[in-house]
């Protein structure tokens, strides 16, 4: 670190690898969906276990962020960092050459755990770094650009990988990452921990890994199958756990999570915004990627081709934002984006069953050019509220309220999607038995007649419209309170 408050070229060269593991993060998500055809050939897995090896992954990561968070406030941030990158590339090559199904499900949720040390070490060191507030906001942005800059380019390197290579290709990507994060982080990346902090509450660990699990679980299926009593339990059950966590916390001298921090209206509104930001965000992504495979016909490749430039619409808009709110406030910026994404989701209201795709191409840029000042900044925002001794904390609720604000946008906008289906199709169930008379893609891999068929497209395409509806009007309501908060 330098003297100064004001950064210098060491933390600069810190920043570029520290984004690294960032970009990782979205790019092995999107690389391993692309390979789930592959993998079910050569592991003969069956429907059930591919859903596991992507599912199990994110429910471990969301489930252990927060815990992992304070963990790096107590061992060190930088510290943390590097026995994650290590756990992630020795378990990247036990995934890539795993000899059945079940093996990749165990070793998928390891990298879970291990890929949950990774944000909130990177932003509370990014916060540790960069000291001077337009700095940070800098980095910052350059860190959530890094997360989108993955969900780019991931369609483009996985269908390379699997064009070229074999399915475990796709795993080994994560170990030149992490060689270099090990071998440049304890050059360049500074130690930071709290200096007042006791040890780490294993049974809060163990409670917030009881409340987060659960509840993404529990959405999750809401998502997949419709309400059930099994998806109402589980997000009851997770609840009820979360209950516990914060009575708990108030009753520790030194609480895993300081909750005193919600009382910041910064903080409270900043997670509140990103976690709405991202239910809009995921929802209409869910929607999206269906719309393209199941209505327009197109293999995931090719859909994740054309959903490529929303993502570089995030991009420009948390790095563009960086440089406005040198002039305007971050309220401000955030709330005008908010509005922007409006606009988008307006514009993708007029998505039709066939016709040209640069409606939908047009919609989905604008609402990401719109969220991304807000993710950079509300992130910004979090992680700068909290006392340095709590960055680590503060990182994971700011990775944390994205993770379940994004779980319940697909589920409430996905359910959406699928009453509105089973509605307008209800006159065609004697033709489309079963499931097919509940889902587009049941309706797809059934021998139905055209003119049916038809009909069901024009369905889900009705219901996608109706959710871009509701997240406009979440989108301008948000914007308007964010602005009303800003003007007290």
């Amino acid at each position: 670190m330098t003297t100064t408050q004001t950064a210098g070229r060491r933390e600069w060269i810190g920043l570029a690898v520290l984004a690294l593991p960032a970009l990782l993060a979205s790019l092995e998500l999107t690389v391993t969906h692309l390979a789930l055809p592959s993998i079910g050939r050569a592991l003969h897995a069956s429907s059930a276990q591919l859903l596991w090896i992507v599912d199990v992954y994110a429910f471990l990561l969301a489930g252990s962020l927060i815990a992992m968070g304070a963990l790096g406030d107590r061992i060190g941030r930088r510290k943390l960092l590097m026995f994650g990158a290590l756990a992630y590339g020795v378990l990247s090559v036990v995934a890539a050459y795993a000899p059945d199904a079940e093996t990749l499900i165990v070793v998928r949720a390891l990298l879970g755990v291990a890929g949950s040390t990774l944000m909130p070490s990177v932003l509370a060191l990014a916060v540790a770094m960069f000291r001077d507030p337009r700095q940070r906001t800098v980095a910052v942005g350059i860190i959530i650009a890094s997360v989108s800059g993955g969900t780019a380019i991931g369609p483009l390197v996985g269908g390379w990988l699997l064009g070229s290579f074999w399915w475990g290709s796709v795993f080994l990507l994560a170990v030149p990452v992490m060689v270099l994060l090990m071998a440049l982080g304890p050059l360049l990346l500074p130690e930071h921990r709290a200096a007042t902090a006791g040890p780490l509450d294993v049974t809060s660990a163990v409670l917030s890994l009881a409340t987060v699990l659960p509840v993404v679980y529990g959405l999750k299926q809401i998502a997949a199958d419709g309400l059930t009593w099994s998806s109402v339990l589980a997000v009851v059950a997770g609840l009820g756990f979360g209950a516990v966590f914060v009575r708990r916390q108030h009753t520790l001298a030194d609480p895993m999570i300081d909750l005193r921090l919600f009382t910041n209206r910064t903080f409270s509104t900043a997670a509140a915004t990103l976690a709405l930001g991202i239910f809009v965000l995921w929802g209409t992504n869910y929607g999206v990627a269906q719309y393209l495979q199941l209505v327009r016909g197109f293999d995931p490749l090719t859909a994740g081709l054309w959903t490529a430039p929303s993502a570089i619409g995030v991009i420009a808009g948390s790095l563009s934002a960086t440089r406005i709110v040198r002039r305007v406030r971050a309220e401000h910026v955030i709330g005008a984006g908010l509005l922007l994404s409006a606009a988008g989701f307006v514009v993708l209201t007029q998505v039709g069953v066939a016709g040209s795709l640069a409606v939908l191409v047009t919609g989905t840029v604008v609402v990401s050019a719109g969220l991304g000042p807000m993710m950079a900044l509300a992130t910004d925002m979090v992680v700068a509220a909290a006392p340095p001794e709590r960055a680590g904390a503060a990182s994971a609720i700011s990775s944390t309220a994205p993770q379940l604000g994004g779980g319940l946008g697909i589920a409430v906008l996905g359910s959406v999607i699928t009453a509105v289906y089973r509605s307008e199709m209800a006159p065609e169930t004697a033709q489309l038995p079963g499931p097919a008379a509940d889902t587009l893609g049941a309706a797809v891999a059934l021998p139905a007649a055209p003119d049916v068929l038809d009909a069901a497209r024009a369905a889900f395409t009705h219901g996608f419209a109706i959710t871009a509806v509701i997240s406009a009007v979440l989108m301008a309501t948000t914007a308007a309170l964010v602005l009303a908060l800003a003007r007290r």
